[in-house]
């Protein structure tokens, strides 16, 4: 360290020091740690979402001098975050994921006024409708802003979805007295994550902003594709082999009803086919002297299995269709070195 260094690490106020050492120590029990922004939000209302967060995050506000020295101190990109330290702002911590963090902060968000001077953070829209208030100069104030209002039935309406200030535009005086009358609350109040750092990974707010419910579908779909191309590839896993096999087992069945194999298990099969056989038979029969009484008037039955009926042995078939239509000899020998090696993998 150099004489001008020590100098000036000698001149740091002890408490400056004392804080800085806090906040370190803050910035050491989390696994993620960001910086929020939390300008325009009332010391009461900090307080309160100081109390949503207990038992899932820590906030703590200090000088942001001494927020950039505890971070430049720390390892796995926190230094990174210093960037962020701008204006009024404070450090958030957690063990939790880092998305669920961005999550709740969001949704505890609450909407508030916005003042004369402050810029719109999105379109502000009077709405359509009866705005409560007796006739009176406040229509003109309407006017004045940009809504479409006038006096029905003694009272002000506004006759149709008024857009007074667009996104990034500065409120006025007038709009924000208006607004305020109407009680419409344009804005959010809450922590604004600006980025945190989760094991050494630098994350935006951008990157954060997922669609839950979406991004669970992906990988239903995704995981669901995967099993669809693991059957058809006739590539054996731990979840796919048990409909592999009843897969198996129902053309195997199918085979033996085609070829009235006689086997235990497939005899009420064989003799549902034959008596539905039988009576489609005697159905196409016009002369009924030529057939037995039993027979005599009897409707054609769909109920028995065909040649392709699995008999319901595979619980479940792949969506994708890329069986060959027929096989080789050479593939025939491949099925049975396959049908060897699954033997061998399943004991």
């Amino acid at each position: 360290m150099s004489a001008e260094s020590e100098r000036k690490t000698e001149t740091i106020p002890e408490w400056k020091r004392e804080e800085t050492d806090e906040l370190a120590a803050f910035i050491g029990r989390y696994q993620s740690v960001g910086v929020v922004n939390i300008t325009g939000i009332p010391s009461r209302q900090l307080q309160d979402m100081r109390r949503e967060l207990h038992g899932s995050a820590e906030l703590r506000v200090s000088r942001n001098t001494l927020i950039e020295r505890a971070l430049a101190e720390g390892e796995d990109g926190l230094e990174r975050l210093a960037e962020h330290v701008e204006g009024q702002v404070g450090l958030i911590g957690t063990n939790e994921n880092p998305f669920g963090l961005y999550q709740q902060l969001e949704e505890s968000k609450t909407p508030a006024p916005i003042g004369a001077g402050e810029t719109a953070p999105n379109d502000i829209v009077i709405s359509e409708g009866d705005t409560g208030v007796d006739p009176g100069p406040f229509v003109g104030e309407l006017q004045t802003v940009g809504a479409n209002a006038r006096i029905e039935g003694g009272s002000i309406k506004v006759v149709e979805d008024s857009t007074v200030l667009s996104a990034g535009e500065e409120v006025s005086a007038d709009l924000a007295n208006v607004l305020g009358e109407l009680g419409i609350e344009p804005k959010e109040v809450g922590l604004d994550l600006r980025g945190v750092v989760s094991e050494g990974v630098v994350f935006s707010p951008e990157e954060l902003d997922i669609d839950i419910d979406s991004y669970v579908e992906d990988l239903r779909t995704a995981s669901s594709a995967a099993r669809n191309l693991s059957i058809n590839a006739e590539y054996p896993t731990a979840r796919t082999a048990p409909s592999m096999l009843a897969r198996a087992a129902g053309e195997a069945k199918s085979v033996g009803l085609s070829a009235a194999i006689e086997s235990p298990d497939l005899v009420d099969d064989l003799v549902s086919k034959a008596d539905a056989q039988l009576r489609s038979l005697a159905a196409a029969i016009d002369d009924d002297e030529a057939l037995p009484e039993e027979l005599r008037g009897v409707e054609p039955t769909d109920d028995a299995p065909s040649d392709g009926d699995d008999g319901g042995a595979a619980d479940e078939e792949p969506t994708d269709e890329t069986e060959a239509d027929g096989e080789s000899d050479d593939d025939a020998d491949d099925d049975a070195d396959g049908g060897d090696a699954l033997g061998d993998m399943f004991g």
